[in-house]
């Protein structure tokens, strides 16, 4: 069988795009309309109010995407539980290219972002984060016997092979970073593009945390792939920590930090876990005490 025509049946049925779902709920129809700018110390009076908050995810497995018209994942799950903590019981998504998320959260097309966004220093000067939601090491996704002995950035970079990223995100940053040739970094808008490149072998590995990378193989189980070991790059001597959060607009400190105080309580009382553990996490993704946001937005 044909490596595209398996990956049109196979992968992309089970990740189908809905632009917008209710979580628990059926795909919404109507178009997205932009949330109200509420000024500082009303947007979470005024969810309260709506009963219902709009997060932005972008259909990464397993951080936030849709399954069968429901909006689900470790980020959406996590958020859920939290507002309910916080009296607002529903919650609607609309998808959008992971690196549009910022900016269309600014533009008011939802009230924060859901999507297992990695805090870096540059997101933060555009949106504010919450606490430290999980870490995570980067990973490869390479053709199965790894042939080229692919492990890491440096690898790819001595190799001199093509390695597929998502745009916008931080594997593509670090990438760019250490050096890799322009040409060798291939950004692709989501998943499904990232493993067609594989399977076309227009790229040799694809990068991404190594959550995503050994769900995406979980949901593709015939595609002829395997997973790397984790890593965490090392980029000017420092280390290049994954660790992600959710993201509001900076006007919002009201509704940032009634979330950060829910999602604290839910870390500590070990509901977190059980909430992230149907999507590949384990105690080895719960933030350390001394990985903080302030930490991870300042780069130091």
């Amino acid at each position: 069988m044909a490596h595209g025509e398996w990956t049109r049946r196979d992968f992309f049925r089970q990740s189908a795009v809905f632009g917008m779902a209710a979580i628990g709920g059926p795909a919404l129809l109507a178009a997205c309309s932009e949330v109200p700018q509420s000024g500082e110390g009303n947007t979470l009076q005024r969810l309260k109010d709506a009963g219902t908050v709009k997060i932005g995810i972008a259909g990464e497995i397993p951080y936030g995407y849709t399954d069968n018209g429901k909006v689900t994942g470790e980020a959406p799950e996590v958020a859920r539980a939290v507002f309910r903590d916080l009296d607002v019981s529903g919650v609607e998504a609309q998808q959008v290219e992971f690196g549009q998320l910022i900016q269309a959260l600014n533009a008011g097309q939802y009230d924060m972002v859901a999507a297992g966004m990695a805090i870096l220093p540059s997101r933060c000067a555009n949106a504010s984060f919450s606490t430290v939601d999980y870490v995570t090491p980067t990973a490869f996704l390479v053709p199965k016997g790894n042939p080229e002995q692919i492990d890491n950035f440096d690898d790819a970079k001595a190799k001199g092979v093509a390695v597929a990223v998502l745009s916008g995100t931080v594997e593509q940053e670090v990438a760019t970073a250490l050096g890799l040739a322009k040409d060798k970094i291939q950004p692709y808008d989501g998943q499904p593009e990232l493993l067609q490149a594989l399977l076309d072998r227009r790229a040799y590995c694809g990068a991404l945390t190594d959550i995503s990378l050994r769900e995406l193989l979980k949901q593709n189980p015939n595609a002829p792939l395997e997973v790397t070991e984790g890593f965490t790059p090392v980029v000017e001597g420092k280390e290049q920590i994954q660790a992600g959060g959710f993201v509001f607009r900076k006007a919002d400190n009201d509704l940032r930090t009634a979330f950060d105080a829910e999602l604290k309580k839910i870390q500590q009382s070990g509901e977190w876990l059980r909430i992230v553990t149907p999507f590949g996490f384990t105690e080895d993704n719960v933030p350390p005490p001394d990985v903080t946001t302030e930490q991870l937005c300042s780069g130091k």
